[in-house]
């Protein structure tokens, strides 16, 4: 009798199925890798921004009180609002305070002075920053940061294990229908696909024209290429850019978004310069205007957009983030990664659903210098 397990037909079906699950598996862990590295590196320009931020408002806060009260409050609640940030300490002409988001888990003491702990979750502490607080010298803050975002990590481990889980059910199926419905000598037929169906398929998946059906406006894939020839086009005139992200918090139809987005190219004037951010969300480049200008403006649409929906004016229904130029030579990837920044803490926000992210031109150049 004729096994099939022995057939050369069942031995290419068994290499072809382990090749495909092999590739399943280094698929699943070079994916997981890539994701935690660019968590971690997105952490850490995340911290950097946030040291920098707290650090200016220590000094406006130190103005008024170096120390008390209102000066502990300011900095224990932007401890607490920040998203990496796990201690602080400040050193004055009095001794060092230490401020920590969770007590005795970033900091210890040593001879009366607060010092970090070297923990493997902690990136390296920040380089200490001087605070400007008029009447007096020698004051310096220092901040240590959190490499991991847990929630992430723990994201990206499930659906890797649901990647493996699937290459298995794929292997277990594949082999088990194999053997099923095949017989000793008979050939499994191979569905074929024309080579004009083939590019008819290919065409579907991309972008087609300069305009989105959906909103009827720029592709989200668009944005970056517009948004670096922008900059550099500013750059050589030393004009200005503001960009500005709006999203529309609560969900909506894609036929409100879309008069949202008609909405929004009749108040910017800008078709070719407004592009689809995610499922519910509209990019701006906006060349030629400050920071101060721009906010003005999302106030503007803001304030219209609101009367499209029955609730909008829950508050934060519409929430905008801005960044600027602001004389700076930088990438549109920087500028964007800010812009999303500060949407993402408008929409957090109890004061404000338009925040903008504002730049120290000085402190920028001297934060590309450290990091060349």
């Amino acid at each position: 009798m004729q096994q099939r397990n022995n057939s050369p037909k069942s031995s290419i079906a068994g290499a072809v199925v382990a090749a495909i699950c092999i590739g399943i598996y280094l698929f699943a862990l070079i994916q997981a890798a890539v994701r935690i590295y660019l968590s971690i590196d997105e952490r850490r320009i995340t911290a950097e921004m946030e040291f920098i931020n707290i650090a200016d408002l220590a000094s406006a806060a130190g103005v008024l009180g170096f120390m008390d009260e209102p000066f502990i409050e300011t900095m224990n609640d932007a401890l607490a609002s920040s998203r990496t940030i796990e201690a602080l300490i400040i050193s004055g002409p009095d001794g060092e305070y230490a401020f920590e988001r969770h007590k005795n888990q970033a900091v210890t003491w040593v001879n009366n002075s607060p010092r970090f702990i070297n923990k493997f979750e902690f990136f390296p502490p920040e380089p200490s920053l001087p605070l400007r607080i008029q009447g007096l010298r020698n004051v310096n803050i220092q901040a240590v940061a959190g490499a991991l975002d847990y929630s992430v990590f723990s994201r990206i481990l499930k659906e890797t294990l649901f990647l493996v889980l699937s290459g298995l059910t794929l292997s277990f199926f594949t082999m088990l229908m194999y053997y099923l419905l095949s017989k000793p000598g008979e050939k499994i037929p191979s569905a074929e696909i024309e080579p004009e169906e083939i590019s008819a398929i290919e065409s579907s998946n991309g972008p087609m024209g300069l305009y989105s059906p959906r909103s009827n406006i720029g592709w989200e894939v668009y944005t970056k290429d517009r948004l670096e020839s922008e900059l550099h086009r500013c750059a050589s005139t030393e004009e200005d850019l503001v960009v500005l992200v709006i999203e529309f918090v609560n969900k909506i139809d894609d036929i409100r978004f879309r008069q949202a987005a008609m909405e929004a190219a009749n108040f910017f004037k800008l078709k070719d310069l407004l592009f689809e951010n995610g499922n519910r969300g509209i990019s701006v480049i906006y060349p030629g205007i400050n920071l101060e200008t721009g906010l003005e403006k999302a106030q503007g649409f803001q304030h219209r957009a609101m009367e499209l929906f029955p609730d909008g004016h829950k508050r934060n229904a519409v929430c905008i983030g801005l960044s600027s130029r602001s004389g700076r030579l930088l990438s549109g990837e920087r500028i964007m990664f800010e812009a999303m920044e500060a949407l993402h803490r408008a929409k957090s926000d109890r004061d404000s659903s338009i925040i903008a992210f504002k730049s120290d031109p000085d402190k920028y150049r001297a934060f590309i210098h450290k990091k060349a």
